[in-house]
């Protein structure tokens, strides 16, 4: 997906991911990467492996919501 600035972005409104939580923010959501690109999750704690749906993609990060915890 681009962006405004035509920057391909690795995460696309809609898709489906998975990924492991790196760490929590400030303000208590997950944070994940995707081919490095950040995505904040709420309702989820560090280590864990969730299916993830992106909800909004901004310029320098994205938003997403939990599919499924994965074992």
């Amino acid at each position: 997906m681009k962006n405004k600035g035509q920057q391909i972005l690795p995460v696309e409104k809609g898709k489906e991911y998975t990924a492991f939580i790196e760490s929590v923010g400030g303000k208590g959501d997950g944070i994940a990467r995707v081919r490095g690109f950040v995505v904040f999750i709420p309702k989820v704690k560090k280590g864990d492996y969730v299916k993830f749906r992106i909800t909004n993609v901004l310029e320098k990060v994205s938003f997403g919501e939990v599919v499924e915890h994965l074992p």
